[in-house]
């Protein structure tokens, strides 16, 4: 089985990239080869609407036309056995790069039909983490869950299933003197990122295992 994860985070090595590689390391553990992915790393925009993956008889029917560095990775996602997905939440929503890759990945398996189908023709299933420096109570107040909610049911939609895991009230600096975040506390936010964080860890490892043996299963 192949597993990819997708790190739509600009940091390689911080929240959203260690949880990623927490999920494909609990997919290595059950036999799964695995790759890890930064959009950051790449050259590429979001959905051009040129609708070339919707031409009737095009060469371009249910794939993405455009050819820039996403275009590799769309491949491989293709044929992929599960898909990670991982993004700090900017401002109430995934970062940008994350949705602009949403975008190219989604639209061309949607067909304008009257039931909106997928041409997908595998069960994927799909994983979503993400990170965020606010607590669960302020993620709901702020209505983080509804902004998140309408791509998680279109992947569901179009793959099979979508999951999510959240981990909260993340630790966003080494060091919080050298900026000006008066409204966090660096003792809290540290005592957050040894005690909780881990188990937010434990969850991703055990969201790559599930995935090779629910599909392994099948």
């Amino acid at each position: 089985m192949n597993i990819i994860a997708i790190n739509g985070s600009p940091r390689k090595n911080w929240n959203t990239a260690i949880l990623l590689g927490k999920a494909l390391e609990g997919a290595a553990s059950q036999g799964a080869a695995t790759e890890l992915i930064h959009l950051y790393d790449l050259s590429f925009k979001g959905c051009i609407s040129c609708f070339a993956c919707k031409r009737k008889g095009g060469q371009s029917y249910g794939k993405c036309a455009v050819k820039d560095d996403l275009t590799p990775v769309l491949e491989k996602l293709a044929t992929a056995d599960a898909i990670v997905l991982g993004s700090p939440i900017y401002f109430g929503n995934v970062t940008g790069e994350m949705r602009s890759f949403l975008e190219r990945l989604a639209f061309p398996y949607l067909v304008y039909d009257a039931t909106y189908s997928s041409l997908f023709t595998r069960k994927l299933p799909v994983g979503f983490i993400y990170t965020m420096n606010v607590d669960e109570n302020r993620m709901q107040a702020m209505g983080y869950p509804q902004n998140l909610k309408a791509m998680e049911m279109s992947l569901e939609r179009l793959f099979g299933t979508c999951e999510a895991l959240y981990s909260y009230d993340t630790c966003q600096f080494d060091d919080y003197s050298k900026y000006v975040v008066t409204a966090f506390s660096e003792a809290d936010k540290a005592k957050r990122r040894e005690e909780v964080f881990p188990a937010d860890c434990a969850k991703a490892f055990e969201m790559g295992v599930q995935f090779v043996t629910r599909t392994s299963c099948r």
